[in-house]
């Protein structure tokens, strides 16, 4: 009798989105990952498949739940839109985040900042950038056949990926889409969007109270036509007068 012997089940490994840190550090940092990640999915609202997430774990490689980060901002291009606990990269079609934003606090170290370039460029990240609020400064890695390089020059740097041009003025970090709308903030876009339904209401009672002008006019034609012919007005002058056709006055006086 031969006896088989079963190899050890390996262990299901789990892989955690979350490991108990708060999204952000502070109210300024919050501030611009929601007005990045917010304005990234409007500008790619009309494509299926362009992921786009703030603070999801990103795992790159299957079975090593240690190797993991969580850009302040990621996008996928070509993978489709939808939720996620985490970015499990070997169920997106092997496909890493092309472009990763990354939004400096006070606690962030030298160290820890270091840790992230290795491993974006080390997973296949495309684009990186850096924006210090606190400092007011920019920073930015594209990938070259050697890995991210530095790019030189940030002021009016253009996404290759993402088409957004970014320039820094005394108020901070400024981003504009390719039609060259700037992003805009949460506070911002409410703003645009109450000013719009008010314009949008001020048309309709515009449009309303034309309306009631035009019926109030007909209506004082009508009224005139009886009185003009007991003034035996002849139909072709009553209708020269009322600005009306000579059928029309003929319609309305048998009424």
């Amino acid at each position: 009798m031969v006896l088989q012997i079963q190899p050890p089940t390996q262990p299901e490994v789990i892989y955690p989105d979350s490991d108990g840190q708060p999204v952000a550090n502070n109210t300024i940092q919050f501030g611009w990952i929601v007005e990045i990640k917010q304005n990234l999915d409007w500008l790619f609202a009309d494509d299926p498949n362009v992921f786009v997430a703030g603070d999801l774990f990103w795992y790159p490689v299957e079975g090593r739940n240690k190797i993991v980060n969580a850009p302040d901002v990621l996008v996928v291009l070509g993978r489709p839109k939808g939720d996620r606990l985490c970015y499990q990269q070997w169920k997106e079609e092997g496909i890493p985040p092309q472009v990763v934003f990354e939004i400096l606090s006070p606690s962030n170290t030298q160290t820890e900042m270091d840790k992230k370039l290795l491993f974006y460029d080390r997973y296949g990240v495309e684009e990186y950038y850096i924006y210090d609020p606190e400092k007011n400064s920019l920073r930015g890695w594209l990938r070259s056949e050697d890995g991210l390089d530095v790019i030189p020059q940030m002021e009016d740097w253009v996404s290759p990926r993402l088409k957004i041009r970014f320039a820094l003025s005394t108020e901070g970090l400024q981003l504009y889409r390719p039609d060259g709308e700037r992003f805009l903030t949460y506070t911002e876009i409410s703003r645009n969007a109450e000013q719009e339904r008010q314009r949008a209401e001020q048309e309709r009672q515009r449009a309303e109270q034309e309306r009631q002008r035009a019926e109030l006019a007909e209506q004082a034609r009508r009224d005139a036509i009886p009185r003009l012919l007991q003034m035996n007005l002849s139909i072709e002058q009553i209708a020269q007068a009322l600005g009306l056709s000579v059928e029309e006055v003929r319609t309305l006086a048998q009424e």
